[in-house]
């Protein structure tokens, strides 16, 4: 049966908020997903007369647009790295050093729509950084087979058709894949994650330490070996006291004057946008992004990109409240 031109645009709406998640997970950036999520609608508009829906469902059509989509840009635009899975560790006083990478970026969660039963059937665990960032060490081949087969659960034979290729072929990709994302030791952090809740206290109290410059506080808070990471400078390093060391340095050369508004990012991971006091007001200063385990925060991940702050639609500037 051929696809009519009368609620096929109805037809495909439903998909949107999964599609977004699947160009996130592929590409690494909000921005670029969503541009090919558009790029996707249009070509399923453009090729509505030619869907057969006794060939395959509409989801699989769909994903099969969207994979073309996104192998294309990522021809083009390659991979987006975090700095811990790049460079060597690095002195938490030593210069911070500009990369010229394009770098993973997070997901704000306004994009997820959460609630909503679009939003809700999407497997939030697949979008933590961590795991995009493993992903990001994939081929786009071998990317596409493991989201397709273990997030999404097509099987090999529909990931077969939506990535143009045979069965044996996903098989072997999906394989590599497996084995790459457990040698980065991802999974470990999500089956330790506490509730949302308790997640967003461990931040809460973070916040407060970090907005009285209290960095033995913020120590208090952290796992023995934490991660904190700051694209697109290459530093990175681990280990509570490295964490202070770097703090001290932060509060010594930034001020003591902070304003700090929550967020939340990839699935529900809780964070916050920090802003610098400047002269009468508050000056959008980086956007940092927590792992957070039954033990503490195990990792921060600081991005200071206009783009990432266009994303999550944060101001430049706050005027002083109190």
């Amino acid at each position: 049966m051929t696809a009519g031109e009368d609620g096929f645009d109805c037809r495909l709406e439903p998909f949107r908020t999964e599609l977004l998640a699947y160009c996130y997970r592929m590409l690494g950036s909000a921005h670029d997903a969503e541009d090919l999520v558009q790029d996707t609608y249009l070509r399923a508009w453009r090729a509505r007369e030619w869907y057969d829906d006794t060939r395959s469902s509409l989801r699989t059509w769909l994903y099969r647009i969207a994979t073309n989509v996104c192998l294309t840009a990522l021809e083009a635009r390659g991979r987006r790295p975090l700095p811990s899975g790049l460079v060597a560790a690095s002195d938490p006083l030593g210069p911070l050093v500009l990369g010229e990478n394009s770098w993973l970026q997070p997901l704000p969660d306004s994009l997820l729509k959460v609630g909503d039963p679009a939003g809700a059937a999407i497997d939030r665990s697949s979008l933590r950084l961590a795991f995009a960032a493993a992903l990001q060490h994939l081929s786009a081949r071998q990317r596409g087979a493991l989201i397709l087969r273990d997030v999404l659960d097509f099987s090999a034979s529909e990931a077969a058709e939506i990535l143009g290729t045979t069965t044996v072929s996903v098989n072997s990709s999906l394989q590599r894949a497996r084995t790459r994302v457990k040698e980065a030791g991802v999974g470990q952090e999500c089956l330790s994650e506490p509730s949302a809740a308790e997640q967003r206290a461990w931040v809460d109290r973070y916040m407060k330490a970090f907005e009285q410059a209290d960095v033995e506080g913020l120590k208090r808070l952290l796992t023995e070996d934490v991660l904190m990471e700051m694209p697109p400078m290459l530093n990175w390093f681990t280990g509570r006291g490295n964490y202070g060391l770097f703090m001290e340095w932060v509060f010594g050369a930034a001020g003591t004057g902070w304003r700090l508004e929550p967020v939340t990012a990839n699935g529900g991971q809780p964070g916050f946008a920090a802003y610098q006091r400047v002269g009468d007001g508050y000056r959008l200063h980086t956007l940092q992004v927590f792992t957070v385990t039954a033990e503490g925060i195990s990792r921060n991940s600081v991005f200071q990109d206009p783009e990432v702050f266009a994303a999550f639609g944060l101001p430049t500037e706050l005027d002083d409240i109190s």
